[in-house]
């Protein structure tokens, strides 16, 4: 049987002594090593940082189904290829449509609007070959849609109004009010092609601000749908320039323009005849 013992310190006192049999105890005379407690576990490391990645992509995963749902169900992005909005869009601005007009809110004069082109108004056009990349963007709301042909106006006529071009002082007329229209592009004129419309029910009548580079409602009268816009066309309505960042904005219908535009007269009731 191992025995402990004590032995005197130079001072003269006792101490105690390591146990002969101690596996533990080591030549110097000291117990076992301690853990060192100032370096990390190497598993809570690893558990630090599978947790960020997880929420990382978490995140990500959250922020592309609300891009997803705003695209669907709020607004979607479109470019502009032409100049007939000029200066209102130019060409290449990036612009977000508010896609609860005309549903569940209500389309109104001066409103702009995107429409799909199902009327033939724009030239066939060869499919584009895109990539997977640009196609998931797509999807997600977070670049133009360019597989379909769509076109951006001005909403002039709502349904019922008679739309007239032109007055003696060369102004359109909406049921009889004349229009004073500050978005026209500088030195175009209201139009230089007459006309005297009825809106059809459903449909609406637009114009390019840019009238003199606009084939717009007054150019596709020959057309299916005689120059009218149905309103099931309609994707929504332009709100936001997104890009370039120097031409962000809102962009607005001008009610000034449409507040003295009275509603427009009943169709007149055919007269019954006697007997």
């Amino acid at each position: 049987m191992a025995r402990s013992f004590r032995r005197k310190s130079p001072s003269g006192a006792e101490t105690a002594a390591p146990h002969a049999s101690d596996p533990d105890a080591d030549a110097a005379g000291t117990g076992p090593e301690a853990p060192d407690e100032s370096r990390p576990d190497k598993k809570d490391a690893d558990r630090g940082v599978g947790a960020w990645l997880k929420e990382i992509a978490t995140i990500i995963v959250i922020a592309l189904v609300l891009s997803f749902l705003i695209k669907t169900f709020l607004f979607r992005a479109f470019f502009i290829p032409s100049g007939s909005m000029e200066e209102t869009l130019e060409i290449d601005d990036r612009i977000f449509v508010n896609q609860l007009v005309p549903q569940p809110f209500d389309l109104q004069r001066g409103d702009i609007v995107v429409f799909r082109d199902t009327k033939g108004w724009l030239p066939t056009q060869a499919d584009a070959q895109i990539s997977w990349f640009k196609e998931a963007l797509i999807f997600i709301g977070l670049a133009p849609d360019e597989s379909q042909q769509h076109l951006v106006k001005r909403v002039i006529g709502l349904a019922g109004d008679q739309v007239i071009c032109c007055d003696a002082q060369g102004r359109i007329t909406v049921n009889g009010q004349p229009l004073d229209e500050p978005y026209l592009f500088p030195g175009a004129n209201p139009s230089d092609l007459p006309f005297d419309v009825v809106v059809p029910e459903g449909k609406v009548w637009v114009m390019g601000d840019h009238r003199n580079a606009s084939a717009d409602s007054r150019a596709n009268r020959d057309k299916p749908g005689e120059g009218f816009v149905s309103v099931d066309d309609i994707e929504g309505k332009a709100a936001v320039i997104a890009w370039p960042l120097n031409r962000i904005g809102f962009l607005g219908n001008y009610p000034d323009v449409f507040a003295g535009v009275p509603d427009p007269q009943p169709a007149a009731q055919p007269t019954p005849l006697g007997p």
